[in-house]
This record gives C-alpha cells, sequence and structure tokens, in this order.
C-alpha cells in the first residue's frame, strides 16, 4: 500500500486563527510597551515568547499570551523607579515563583473565584486603559494614579481644545476607534482584514499623507533591542522596594491569567484550563522574558477571545501566531516606525471598552444586584488602587455576600398549654444573624419560661452557640436540643 501522509486536524483553521491573533496582537503588544514607557520591540520580544514559549506548553490550549495592559501602570512605575536594566531580574524572579505556585498547586484555587470577580476584573482593566490612554491620544504625559487619571480629564479637555498638535493627535485616535467601531458593519469579505490592523494602517496612511507631524513609534530594531541583565542588575533583588514589586507581578500576573483562562473556558466547548498547569506555563514564559529583558507576560483575553472566535480548535493556532510575529519583526521592522502613537491609544482604549460588560448589567442587576454590587466594587477598586488589591476586595465582598444569602435562619414562636413558650430554630444560624435572633428571644414575655430549640438547625456556628447559651443563662431558658452541626 501507498505511504499516505494525513494532514493534521484543524490545521486550515488553527493556521486562520493564528494570522487573525497575530493581527491583533501586533499593534497591541507595541501599544503596550509604549504605554509601559519600554522600547516597543520589547512588546514584540514578550509576544514571540507567549507564542513560541508559551504556546508549546500545557495549560490552556486556546488562551494567548504576551505583554498585559493590566500590568501596565505597575511596569511604568518599576521602569520610572528601578531602571530598565532592573525589569529584567524582576520578571525573572516573579516567573520563578510562578513556576513554584504552579508546582505546588495553588492555581486550582482561581477555579473558585466568582464570575462577578471576574467581569470586574476585566471592566477596571478596561478602564484604566481607557482613562490613561486618552492622555497619550492627545500627546499629553498622563498622571499616575488612576484617580488623577479621572480628575484630570477636564483639563485633558481644555488642553485638545486649545492646543492644535494634541488636536490633531487626539484626531488620529479617535479616527482609529472610529474605523474599529465600523468595522463590523461593513461587507464580510472586507472584515477578512481583522479592524486592529485595518485601523492602525488606515491611521498611519492619512497621517502620511497629510504631512501630520505626530509622535511615532520609536523602533531600533529586535535583537538590538534585547538586552539580558548583567549581575548588577540582579544584586537590586536584594531591596525590598524591588521584592515587594517582584512578589506584585507575580501574583498579578497570576491572577490576570487564570482569571482570563476562565474566561476563555466560558467562550469554547473544547477541553478546560489545567489551572496548575497553566500557572506554570505562565511562569515559564515570564522566566524567558525576564532572561531577554522583556515584559512580563501573561494571558490576554482580547487575544484569546479573537483566537477562539477566529475558529482555533488547538494551541497550534497561537504557536503560528508568536512565528508570524518573528517573521514581521526581522522582515518589516521599518513598517513599525511609522505608526503614530496616537493610533495605538485608539486601538488600546477600543479594546479596554471591549472589556466593560456593559450589556450583561441591566439583566444582571434585575436578577442578582449583589452580584453587580461585587463587579462594580472590583473595578473601581482595581481604578483607584491596584488590580491586585482591586481583585482580593472583591473576592472578600464576594465571600461576605454568599455567607449573608446562605445564612437565613427562622425563630418560630409556640405558646404551649402550660403558658410557656418554643422556641424553634431552622435554617442556618452565623453571627450575621445574631442581631435578629436576639431581637426576637428578648421579645418575648420575661414572666414566661423559654425553651430553645436546635435540633432543626442544618449550621450553627460557635459564636451563634455561646450568644445562646449565654441567653439562656441569663435568662433561665432552656436549651431542648442542641444542633447536629
Amino acid at each position: 500500500m501507498p505511504l499516505t501522509l494525513k494532514k493534521p486536524p484543524h490545521l486550515r483553521r488553527d493556521a486562520l486563527a493564528s494570522l487573525v491573533v497575530f493581527l491583533v496582537a501586533l499593534p497591541l503588544c507595541v501599544g503596550v510597551a509604549v504605554a509601559s514607557g519600554v522600547p516597543a520591540e520589547l512588546g514584540l520580544i514578550t509576544g514571540i515568547v507567549g507564542g513560541l514559549v508559551v504556546g508549546f506548553l500545557p495549560g490552556s490550549s486556546l488562551q494567548v499570551s504576551g505583554p498585559a495592559a493590566g500590568l501596565t501602570v505597575l511596569v511604568f512605575e518599576a521602569v520610572q523607579e528601578f531602571g530598565l536594566g532592573t525589569l529584567g531580574p524582576i520578571v525573572l524572579a516573579s516567573g520563578l515563583i510562578q513556576l513554584l505556585l504552579g508546582a505546588f498547586r495553588f492555581g486550582r484555587f482561581f477555579r473558585a473565584i466568582t464570575v462577578a470577580v471576574v467581569q470586574g476584573m476585566l471592566a477596571g482593566i478596561g478602564l484604566v486603559l481607557i482613562f490613561g490612554q486618552l492622555y497619550t491620544m492627545a500627546d499629553v504625559k498622563q498622571p499616575r494614579s488612576g484617580f488623577d487619571k479621572i480628575t484630570g480629564l477636564p483639563g485633558l479637555a481644555v488642553e485638545i481644545a486649545r492646543s492644535g498638535p494634541a488636536l490633531t493627535a487626539f484626531a488620529i485616535g479617535a479616527g482609529t476607534i472610529a474605523v474599529l467601531v465600523l468595522w463590523k458593519k461593513l461587507p464580510a469579505r472586507v472584515q477578512a482584514v481583522p479592524a486592529p490592523l485595518a485601523a492602525v494602517a488606515l491611521a498611519t496612511a492619512v497621517t502620511a499623507a497629510a504631512g501630520w507631524s505626530v509622535p511615532r513609534v520609536d523602533v531600533q530594531g529586535l535583537v538590538s533591542a534585547i538586552q539580558p541583565p548583567g549581575m548588577s542588575d540582579f544584586a537590586a533583588l536584594g531591596s525590598l522596594a524591588v521584592l515587594g514589586t517582584v512578589i506584585a507581578f507575580a501574583l498579578i500576573a497570576s491572577a490576570e491569567s487564570l482569571f482570563s483562562a476562565a474566561a476563555v473556558d466560558r467562550m469554547h466547548d473544547g477541553p478546560r484550563t489545567d489551572f496548575d498547569k497553566e500557572l506554570m506555563a505562565q511562569g515559564a514564559g515570564n522566566a524567558v522574558c525576564g532572561v531577554f529583558g522583556a515584559l512580563p507576560l501573561t494571558a490576554v483575553i482580547v487575544r484569546s477571545a479573537a483566537n477562539v472566535q477566529a475558529g482555533a480548535r488547538t494551541k497550534l493556532s497561537r504557536i503560528l501566531h508568536g512565528l508570524w510575529l518573528v517573521l514581521f519583526a526581522a522582515l518589516l521592522p521599518a513598517a513599525i516606525g511609522v505608526i503614530p502613537l496616537a493610533a495605538l491609544a485608539g486601538v488600546l482604549v477600543h479594546a479596554g471598552c471591549k472589556l466593560i460588560p456593559v450589556k450583561d448589567l441591566p439583566p444582571l442587576w434585575r436578577s442578582h444586584r449583589g452580584e453587580v454590587v461585587v463587579l462594580a466594587a472590583t473595578a473601581i477598586a482595581i481604578i483607584t488602587t491596584s488590580m491586585f488589591e482591586g481583585v482580593l476586595l472583591g473576592i472578600a465582598l464576594a465571600v461576605v455576600k454568599s455567607a449573608w444569602e446562605t445564612s437565613h435562619v427562622q425563630l418560630n414562636v409556640h405558646e404551649t398549654t402550660d403558658g410557656r413558650f418554643l422556641v424553634t430554630l431552622t435554617g442556618s444560624a452565623t453571627f450575621l444573624r445574631l442581631p435578629h435572633m436576639l431581637e426576637t428571644l428578648e421579645g418575648l414575655p420575661a414572666d414566661h419560661p423559654v425553651e430553645l430549640d436546635l435540633s432543626e438547625l442544618r449550621h450553627l456556628d460557635h459564636a451563634c452557640r455561646i450568644t445562646l447559651e449565654n441567653w439562656a443563662q441569663q435568662r433561665g431558658a432552656t436549651i431542648g436540643a442542641l444542633a447536629r452541626t
């Protein structure tokens, strides 16, 4: 029999999806790098590592990794405070921490995160992107804190209205956003070109044709941008401030990657993510990025969603997207240098808007208002503090909300023929319901004996048990039966 070679299943789908992800990732890699205050090439290097290193590793098959908008502010502050040379050791150390967390199976705990916290995290990242990149669109230096970015918007509007260069740059960014919004309304054959690529290309062409003098991406070359850290750079890890940044990088990158994995798993019906393996894959990728002195990487929801929506079926699509980034950076590096910064800022503003679940909020408010509160609180905390602190607050609120909703207790008071009051408690008695229980008990007539029946309780926590026993002792009441818990 003649030997026949079988084409790998889903090869065509994965190849086409990889091109879409590449075209989405290209402007985002460059835009995140510029917004982080580092050379644009470092963003491409991180995107390449996300494809060619993390892409091969087990964990999530369809999730795509690269430089993350959620770490932009933290990277910018780290570079400003410690210098670009220290970025490599910080990223390398954070990657090693992620490898340890994955090895000790900490990744699985992220599966317990409520959807409201995940959506709040994405909304918070989106708002940070929007408020920050609006300044870049106008070629105006953005404030460092999220709160200052919001309060500075009126001043930004005045600057745009008064300054011709600021107005020109902002118009380029606004035009880029308009193309991204209207692209879906064009014929299907036109939409074969990814919207981010088309928007950036059009903005670049219009800027060149009009002869506008606006800031552009500064490109020095991919190989020359690789600056492995030296021993003197690693010495900075002895500083408590640098170690704190390392821990923040590791935890935030892990949280964003695994929360993103939870969101991506909801988008497709393929294999579910192994959270521990995914955490180790992210750690390996960050270790490599640290060796190259590049940006930290995380799983990126924008690229991952584009991968799923483009019809990817296996990890081949994300591997190939890394290969396309290598070829582009090697063959067409000068093409990056003509891109206006305002156009990239417009792409990031649009990406931020897509992360805010506007359509989901009205039905969620009608059915689960507590979830909306958790979502909003998480997003606001991320804007005003940091992503890590915002997510921790969201998780804490979700736990409190869950405890409150499950802690329902009923007190049924029955007066017997001999003048006694029999109080039967049913449900779950926790310290959250103590005020209600004590108000009911203290409202009983003082001159009648009382008996408490706790046998029907599903749960009785220590605080309630002690409080009820003390009340019964002071009142002279009896506890007829204890809960079985």
